[in-house]
This record gives C-alpha cells, structure tokens and sequence, in this order.
C-alpha cells in the first residue's frame, strides 16, 4: 500500500515516545536573526522585480519622479509582506525549517511529530509578525509559559522543538 504525496508529509518524523524538548527562546530569536539576514535578501530581489516592472512600463526617463499612488503602494506592501510570509510558509511546510532553524537544530511541528498544515503555517506567519511587531510579547510568553510555548505557538497549535545534534 503506497501513501500519496500528503499523508507522507504529514507523518511523523521522529518518535512519539521520545519527547523533544521545546526550543528556548534564545535559540528561537537567534534562528530569527539568520532568517532576517535572507528575508533581506528576499526584500532587495522584491525591489528589482518592482523596479524591472516600473522600467518596462514607464523606461528609464524620469525614473525617480513617477511615484505610485497610494493604492498601488498598499498592493506592494501587501505583495511584499506575502513573499516574506511565503519563505516561511514553503520552508515549514516542506521540512519544517527554514535556513536560521536548521542553523540552530529547531523545527515546527505539530505536537504529534508531523510537518504543520498549510492552515497553521498561514496563522502562524500572521501570529508571529504580530507577536513581534508588538515588542516582542507574543515570544516573550515562553518565557512564562510552562512548555516554553510562544503566543503563534499556541494559536497555531504547533510547536518548535529542538532536534538533537545530528552525528558527524
């Protein structure tokens, strides 16, 4: 009998009954640092997509003076703010770490071991920028909560956890 392509990604990577501890926050927030270093090199692709497109439709005359209007500019924030979530959507859901996880030996996962649903990884991208746009609150819970859970953690119903160190 052969799994379809979903319910091999869904199962569980390790085992169940040897429980990995959650991940503290300094190696959450030191992961976050790596991940900021791509997303800014994720922004500046983002900004010569953009300007590729503003040079094909308007040419490179009066480049500098033809400013957006204040619609167009929500839609390339929107656009932008989707490409930063998208990284972190793909990464999670394909093996449950992006570049500053794998880093640091963390992964998300739901509490049973399998990759997060695409619905949590959405919740989890709008939760966390919340969580960090508000100074920090939503990772600082962790620190009080008694399984180290962040606010994205608990709203999304997922967990980061810390893989053991891989042998050499």
């Amino acid at each position: 009998m052969t799994n379809s392509p979903e319910q091999t990604i869904n199962q569980p990577t390790h085992q169940t009954n040897s429980k990995l501890p959650s991940a503290n926050l300094a190696r959450r927030l030191a992961a976050l640092v790596y991940d900021a270093f791509l997303l800014f090199a994720i922004t500046l692709a983002y900004g010569l997509l953009l300007l590729l497109i503003k040079v094909i439709f308007n040419g490179t005359q009066g480049l500098e003076e033809v400013q957006p209007g204040p619609i167009l500019q929500w839609i390339i924030t929107a656009g932008l703010l989707v490409t930063l979530a998208g990284y972190y959507f793909i990464c999670w859901r394909k093996q449950g770490q992006t570049l500053g996880m794998k880093s640091w030996r963390l992964r998300l996962q739901q509490p049973d071991g399998s990759l997060a649903t695409p619905e949590q990884c959405i919740k989890r991208s709008i939760m966390a920028t919340l969580s960090l746009g508000l100074f920090g609150i939503g990772y600082l819970w962790c620190l009080i909560a008694p399984a180290k859970a962040t606010l994205h953690d608990i709203y999304s119903g997922t967990e980061v956890v810390l893989l053991p160190p891989t042998k050499k």
